[in-house]
């Protein structure tokens, strides 16, 4: 038995404060309902990190969806990816037929820049916020492997590149290298043009039973952990050990390799992410992630592009409703309707979403789901 992707949707990208989260809920969920030709759906599975309690249900109420059960995830950058998840078993276990996954995020309700540390974290008492996070993540690849900046702003460019045909990102326009590094210093070494905006946007998925229609796109396999403490006996950056663990599990799930994939959506909030995503999920050997950007290989065009979307850097980066937006952009690909980005002959994606945030454990939850197939 499988479940499968009827249809996908999303509000466009970017700091829409006058808009609100039921009108971007509204966008995305009428256009994944009309996608998988559904009018009703059995329960909804939300997910949201900074949105007040209630958000869901005041959303859903805008596209007359109540009356059923309604849950609500939060699990950092992967919280819409939990959500993914977890409807994804709730139909393979026969507990619903059709479920609609929402995520939705109202960045700059609460921010204007990045997100505030958690104070009862000593990292928080610090002021060690994400950028800074992954700043020491380049400082530890850099000790491991040597990091060069050229590799880091390859990920910009691309990312920005391929964000550029993309007309729901955030950030559309084309950027040079020189430029990438050229740019104001957030948290050395990354600079401001490697590191991903806030954003507001809404991002849904119907999910249900074998229905028989081509167009729908089976999940071949969906995994999520969350990380073990974070007590120094790693060598490796932070959260590696944790993609690597939950790509692991869904590559045997899915029966696949790395190598069987066509185009990966993974989590680049800051440029080095991308990098030892790639690592992690077996693209590459350790250290080897910089030669593959540099090398065209995850480029459109190129033998397995990643963030065809623009990513993170480029659609933008509305924590909540991140994980479906990956989701979509590989649900577009696998049924060749991805416009001028459309990885030629895509078969298969994958998704990684790696949510982090909290002291003491190497991050929040890690998703990686493979489509297709």
């Amino acid at each position: 038995m499988s479940a499968y992707v009827y249809g996908v949707g999303t509000s466009h990208f970017g700091r829409q404060p006058g808009v609100g989260g039921p009108a971007l809920a509204q966008q995305a969920v009428l256009e994944a309902l009309r996608d998988a030709e559904v009018d009703s759906v059995d329960a909804v599975y939300a997910g949201t990190v900074f949105g007040a309690p209630g958000t869901a249900q005041r959303a859903l109420q805008s596209v007359g969806i109540t009356g059923v059960p309604v849950l609500t995830f939060e699990n950092a950058c992967a919280t819409s990816s939990t959500g993914f998840h977890e409807a994804r078993h709730a139909v393979l276990s026969g507990r619903y037929e059709r479920v609609l996954v929402l995520g939705i995020e109202t960045m700059t309700a609460h921010f204007n820049g990045p997100i505030t540390p958690e104070e009862t974290d000593a990292e928080g008492r610090a002021g060690l916020a994400l950028p800074g996070v992954y700043a020491m993540v380049a400082s530890r690849y850099d000790h491991l492997h040597g990091l060069r900046p050229e590799a880091l702003a390859a990920v910009a460019v691309k990312n920005r590149r391929h964000g550029s045909l993309n007309d729901r990102a955030q950030h559309g326009v084309e950027v040079t290298a020189e430029e990438v590094l050229a740019s104001r210093m957030v948290a050395d070494p990354l600079t401001l043009l490697q590191c991903c905006d806030i954003s507001d946007a809404a991002t849904a998925a119907v999910v249900g039973v074998d229905r028989g229609r081509t167009r729908d796109v089976r999940i071949a396999a969906s995994a999520l952990r969350s990380g073990g403490l974070w007590d120094h006996r790693s060598d490796q950056p932070w959260g590696y050990e944790l993609m690597g663990q939950v790509a692991a599990d869904a590559w045997a799930e899915a029966g696949i390799g790395p190598e069987d994939v066509d185009l990966f959506e993974v989590h680049d909030a800051f440029t080095i992410g991308e990098i030892t995503a790639t690592e992690a999920l077996g693209l590459a050997e350790p250290g080897g992630g910089q030669d593959l950007v540099l090398s065209g290989h995850t480029t459109l065009g190129g033998r397995q592009p990643v963030n065809p979307s623009g990513g993170l850097l480029s659609r933008g980066h509305p924590l909540g409703a991140t994980g479906l937006a990956q989701v979509a952009e590989g649900v577009w690909h696998v049924r060749g309707e991805a416009g001028a980005r459309q990885v030629e002959g895509a078969r298969v994606a994958a998704v990684e979403t790696m949510g982090g945030g909290t002291a003491g454990i190497d991050g929040n939850g890690c998703v990686v789901v493979v489509l297709g197939g």
